[in-house]
């Protein structure tokens, strides 16, 4: 979650009007080194010079030892850049003895932008590179969704005085996407489902779906998504996510492998500013409620526990889909008894805003839940709407795509 948080907080910043790329990454690093949460002491940007066959630092922050301004990276001292074509973000020991003699031992660094080919390899136009005591996965995955807001930002600006929208194609995939997204009403077993979503656009991001798992109708699985960004090329994201998790499920893959496997293929197919959260889960036939779930930096869903009274979080289980490759996903477990409740919900919901920039926040959320949990999901669904809609501000540029999925256990 922190990830996420971090994410929508930058996208906010980005989101404001720059005079260059430069000062949009500028802006952006400063905030990170400022984030007490991110833990990084200092950071640099680099950008590719191939007149100098390398990358020229052009800025620097934090209370670290600074380098001199005409400083070069070398392509050639650097084999280990081509890893950054690969992973997106490194970590590494560093070889340099000028900057050895700076006390820069250890570096992260992450690519930016797009990537550019010189002499049969591949480069990205920017670097960024952080200073922290702890250079580790927790650093990597987080340099990840930066490196993916920076290059969506910069992606944007650069199309944005082109990009035209078709009319008659826009209906024509709003149709198609609306053909992808089951009934909003499902019973199985002793469970009843209800989902809705609503875009924020006339194509969005988000997407939920149940999945009959194998020919048994012992197992049903559940996943809720949030593609990054809004409009056409989120939608086109979770539409082909979508369609991937119900192949998967045809070969009764186990949660984990599942998740390993679309993580690689999200990571492969998608260009680097594209990333989803998802949540998957099953329910089937076992009398204890059995539910399996593994959580991609999705938003925790709410449990809402009938016969205690009380809410638990689902929390991420790995990192967000797409910015790192070869992720490791682990499957966590409940059980539903009779009248509990799963409330499973994007960044839509807790983060509408209203005209004073407030979010409808978790705790609304929470207080609605417990005081109509007697009710059914689809009403439980449609009061979450009613009461967003009725907080947020109409037509804020803020708002986002907006996905609830209740279940609950009859018996």
């Amino acid at each position: 979650m922190i990830q996420k948080k971090l994410y929508r907080t930058l996208e906010t910043v980005a989101s404001k009007s720059f005079a260059s790329e430069k000062e949009l990454l500028v802006e952006i690093l400063q905030q990170i080194v400022a984030n007490e949460q991110v833990n990084v002491t200092g950071g640099r940007l680099w950008k590719l010079d191939l007149n100098v066959k390398g990358y020229k630092l052009i800025f620097q922050t934090g209370n670290v030892p600074k380098i001199k301004w005409d400083f070069v990276l070398k392509l050639k001292d650097y084999p280990i850049f081509n890893e950054i074509t690969r992973q997106r973000t490194i970590l590494a020991n560093e070889t340099n003895e000028e900057l050895r003699k700076k006390g820069i031992f250890k570096y992260s660094a992450s690519g930016v932008a797009t990537k550019i080919k010189y002499n049969d390899q591949s480069y990205y136009e920017y670097l960024i590179a952080f200073n922290s005591d702890s250079v580790g996965d927790e650093l990597r995955y987080t340099l990840n969704i930066v490196a993916t807001l920076l290059t969506s930002k910069i992606s944007e600006r650069r199309i944005s005085a082109s990009r035209k929208y078709l009319i008659a194609d826009l209906d024509k995939a709003k149709e198609l996407q609306k053909s992808i997204l089951p009934e909003h009403e499902y019973t199985f077993q002793n469970y009843e489902i209800f989902g809705v979503t609503l875009p924020a656009e006339i194509l969005g991001g988000d997407y939920f779906d149940y999945l009959q798992i194998g020919n048994d109708e012992e197992r049903l699985g559940i996943t809720v998504g949030d593609a990054a960004s809004k409009g056409i090329s989120a939608a086109a994201e979770a539409m082909y996510i979508s369609g991937a998790i119900r192949m998967a499920s045809t070969f009764q893959m186990k949660i984990s492998p599942m998740m390993f496997r679309l993580n690689n293929l999200i990571n492969k197919i998608f260009s680097d500013d594209r990333f989803t959260t998802l949540f998957y889960g099953e329910i089937s036939n076992d009398k204890k409620g059995l539910f399996l779930y593994a959580n991609a930096g999705h938003n925790p869903p709410i449990f809402y526990s009938s016969a205690a009274k009380s809410i638990s979080f689902l929390e991420p289980t790995g990192p967000l889909l797409g910015p790192a490759p070869n992720s490791k996903y682990e499957t966590d477990s409940i059980n539903f008894s009779a009248g509990d409740l799963l409330v499973i919900f994007t960044d839509g919901i807790v983060e509408a805003a209203n005209e004073k920039f407030e979010f409808y926040g978790e705790q609304k959320l929470m207080e609605l839940i417990k005081k109509n949990s007697q009710l059914s999901p689809k009403e439980i669904c449609y009061l979450v709407i009613e009461s967003v809609n009725k907080f947020a501000t109409v037509n804020s540029k803020y708002q986002d795509d907006k996905t609830v999925v209740v279940i609950k256990r009859k018996r």
